[in-house]
């Protein structure tokens, strides 16, 4: 929803003159009053002078929470609009991992002026995380964490974490490490707490913990997180070195982002081509797969041109046919999306692909015997014969059925091949349940011919 539809020109009037007017307060209230989506397109509306005003007025450390609940590629257009000084304020207020979300948005001579402007520190920090590709788990971590050593108490652990605790990102998990920073274990903030005083930090250490490492796929710390209901994992290098953090709050973003790709490869298409690629290179994609589709549905040509004789003396078969193919197809693209998005959680599994088969062939049959009811009755009541809506609707289970099993198993069997589920899945599914739901349907129909005329 955009700044118009909450009246904007009132709206974008009332900050220029609090800025004018120079009150804190006011401007503060305007953009609380918004999500922060609309506050940052707010301020994108304001010129140069008086953007520069209203963030001297707000805030650095207000601008910096606007933006790290904003996408990167809406943060980075409120970015640019700023001075580098005060670009680089921002940024120095921002959590580690959400700035260098930002920051790689920028084009490099953008970001390194701005980075040249920041504590060295923070651009240090900075620089890192850039080094990492951004769908690993070393780009979406956050080197803000609290790591003790094994020889301290309980109570000179508890000392560290109060003087840590306001510049990391989290305290429910403290992590031990060895002199050269390898990661020996894991203890909790309450296990820490309910210790004696001066019980050794070795002795409540938690040896056996998660982790990942700094080149594993984003997608496999977001899936560890959720899976072991974690608040955060760790992510070490090579040599078992902890590099940072990743944490739940990070794998909710990834899992929602990955959904959303996957979804809409479900439909052929994948929006990060579609905007940065060329249309040859979309095409490219997009091809194979479509090809593969064409070729499964020739054969379902095959069946309607083997049962032809059969159309033509009851043609009215014919305008139930889309019926059929919507409805199953839907059916289909239904259950693939809950399977792809189950592999990207973890809620699916490869090793138990049989439970997830048999669930959607439940489900399938059920919404099958109603729906197929449903158009059964129809169209016995629009042919006037019994017979002719035995056929739609018997036809129309066998498809659904038929769509609810393709749309589990074919993005399990595209994950284990090593290809990727969400772009298979699709077109696949709704190419089988057209063969099979147009076989059974002329079928039936030729076996009951005499009764459909």
């Amino acid at each position: 929803m955009t700044i118009e539809q909450f009246g904007g020109q009132a709206l974008q009037a009332a900050l220029r003159d609090a800025v004018e007017r120079r009150r804190r307060d006011q401007v503060h209230d305007i953009l609380q009053q918004l999500s922060p989506a609309e506050a940052v397109d707010l301020l994108c509306g304001l010129p140069p002078s008086a953007l520069a005003s209203a963030v001297a007025l707000a805030g650095e450390e207000e601008l910096a929470g606007l933006l790290e609940q904003v996408d990167a590629s809406v943060a980075v257009q409120l970015l640019v609009k700023l001075s580098r000084s005060q670009a680089a304020d921002v940024l120095e207020e921002m959590a580690p991992d959400d700035a260098t979300d930002i920051v790689a948005e920028l084009e490099p001579a953008q970001a390194e002026a701005i980075l040249i402007e920041m504590e060295p520190a923070e651009a240090d920090e900075i620089r890192e995380l850039l080094a990492y590709p951004p769908d690993t788990a070393g780009g979406r971590m956050t080197p803000e964490f609290v790591a003790i050593l094994p020889d301290l108490t309980a109570d000179e652990a508890l000392a560290a974490l109060r003087r840590l605790a306001s510049e990391v990102e989290t305290i429910n998990d403290v992590y031990v490490v060895d002199a050269e920073n390898h990661l020996l274990g894991v203890l909790s903030l309450r296990d820490l707490v309910l210790a004696p005083p001066g019980t050794p930090v070795s002795k409540i250490t938690v040896y056996d913990l998660v982790k990942v490492r700094a080149d594993d796929d984003q997608e496999v710390a977001a899936r560890l997180l959720v899976e072991h209901r974690l608040l955060a994992i760790p992510v070490v290098d090579a040599e078992n070195r902890l590099l940072g953090i990743v944490t739940a709050d990070d794998a909710a973003d990834i899992l929602e982002r990955e959904f959303n790709e996957d979804y809409l490869r479900l439909a052929g298409t994948d929006a990060e081509a579609m905007e940065c690629r060329r249309p040859v290179e979309v095409a490219r994609l997009r091809l194979p797969w479509l090809l593969g589709t064409m070729g499964i549905e020739l054969l379902a040509g095959l069946v309607i041109a083997r049962f032809d004789a059969v159309l033509r003396q009851v043609i009215l078969l014919a305008s139930f046919m889309p019926v059929i193919s919507a409805v199953s197809g839907n059916v289909g693209l239904q259950a693939a999306a809950i399977v792809v998005r189950g592999l990207d959680t973890g809620h699916v599994s490869l090793r138990h692909w049989g439970r997830q088969v048999s669930k959607e062939f439940a489900t399938s049959l059920l919404m099958a015997l109603v729906c197929g009811t449903v158009l059964g009755v129809i169209g016995a009541v629009w042919s006037r014969h019994l017979p002719f809506g035995l056929v739609i609707g018997g036809a129309l289970l066998c498809a659904m059925v038929t769509a609810g099993i393709m749309g589990s198993i074919v993005p399990m069997l595209s994950k284990r091949l090593g290809f990727d589920p969400a772009t298979t899945a699709g077109p696949f599914e709704t190419a089988f349940q057209d063969v099979v739901g147009f076989a059974v349907f002329l079928w039936l129909a030729s076996l009951l011919l005499r009764w459909l005329q």
